[in-house]
């Protein structure tokens, strides 16, 4: 059975010290002490805190992990993310709601409206994302479709910029190929006489190539300046179709993928993972339209930055994008240093999904979310 906590794992743990207030500065303690947990040993100690996330209560990072550990749980965790049974179970528990609100704005279309709105107070763009996919029924893949419609009309009455993100599988890809373009065709009509922008995500590496054919052949050529697509950098293969989507002068959103794939199909190490993304994501800077640079990744953002400046990339020609609840801290900060930002907001009765892959991109958000929990939930805090 998966097990999270299967080796000895250095952690860092930051620690709101006082209680019912902000940390001003920047904590300066630091301790050591070994806890036993499920059996197994892991140190932990206090280290000093960015002020700008020390009052969220509980900060967790990996600190020299065994690499071994954190493929595991990042396996487990998207393992987890096909269980059905284990989603019928979550979807009721209030704690497990309360954990995803983080990561996902309501079950609502008035719940993402009202998030976008939000961000938009801060000059933050936003995106829709109506979670669901893998639809094999056809009247599911029409409710979804007008959903979507009703989200393009709700976004453009209250006044915020029409964008959203959706996965032809939602659309009935599995079901029929025209059954899927019918479907888009209503939402890209509609985008386009709202003047808006429809995203085609993209899913496993089984739909990499059956997206780009459908998003090339069925779509671009109708709808070029209201659609685009997502490549991930995590496929061996994305460095040819990154070259074949700017050829087509075609928007794109590079991430670096969130699903378990096989090593022939994709990287299984993260460097690489990494070292693919700034090579993809320097040809978009400079070849490519507008493309859309996802990652959350610090380290690659301020290579983007410095890259940009170096080559006098203006800020106007592309567009960070970030997850919903995700490095709040530099979504301000990179808007604040004039770079155009964009949220994709998920919501939907089907986060349970999408949760457990957020967190298998990054493991350490699971103690994070949980600190921030316990925190709101201590009486006076």
């Amino acid at each position: 059975m998966f097990h999270p906590c299967s080796s000895v794992a250095s952690c860092l743990i930051c620690v709101n010290l006082r209680s019912g207030t902000r940390v001003a500065g920047v904590l300066r303690l630091i301790t050591w002490s070994c806890i036993k947990f499920h059996g197994y040993e892991h140190s932990f100690y206090l280290y000093k805190a960015d002020p700008a996330v020390a009052s969220f209560g509980c900060v967790y990072s990996v600190a020299q992990p065994f690499r071994g550990t954190l493929l595991i749980m990042r396996q487990g965790l998207l393992w987890l993310s096909e269980q059905r049974r284990v989603f019928n179970f979550v979807r009721r528990n209030g704690l497990a709601r309360k954990f995803a609100s983080r990561f996902v704005a309501g079950e609502t279309i008035d719940d993402a409206v009202r998030a976008a709105r939000e961000l938009a107070g801060k000059g933050i763009a936003a995106s829709l994302d109506l979670l669901g996919e893998s639809v094999t029924v056809e009247s599911e893949a029409v409710a979804a479709r007008d959903q979507y419609l009703q989200m393009l009309d709700r976004m453009a009455a209250a006044g915020e910029e029409v964008n959203v993100s959706v996965k032809l599988t939602q659309m009935g890809l599995d079901i029929a190929e025209d059954l899927c373009h019918a479907n888009m065709m209503r939402i890209l009509e509609k985008a386009r006489q709202l003047r808006g922008f429809v995203r085609i995500d993209m899913e496993s590496s089984e739909y990499t190539q059956r997206t780009l054919d459908f998003f090339s052949q069925r779509l671009f050529n109708d709808f070029r300046d209201h659609c685009g697509v997502v490549i991930q950098s995590s496929l061996r293969r994305s460095e040819r179709d990154i070259a074949d989507l700017i050829r087509l002068k075609a928007r794109v959103r590079l991430c670096k993928g969130a699903y378990l794939e096989p090593p022939e199909v994709a990287f299984p190490e993260k460097a690489d993972v990494d070292k693919n993304y700034v090579v993809l994501m320097e040809r978009l800077l400079s070849e490519g339209n507008y493309p859309g640079i996802a990652t959350h990744d610090e380290k690659i953002l301020q290579h983007a930055c410095q890259f940009t400046r170096n080559q006098k990339i203006s800020p106007e020609r592309f567009e960070f994008q970030m997850l919903y609840g995700v490095r709040r801290d530099l979504q301000g900060r990179l808007r604040q240093a004039g770079y155009n930002m964009r949220v994709y907001i998920p919501f939907g009765t089907q986060w349970y999904p999408y949760l457990m892959r957020r967190l298998a991109e990054r493991p350490a958000n699971i103690a994070f979310i949980l600190g921030n929990l316990i925190r709101e939930s201590v009486p006076g805090r």
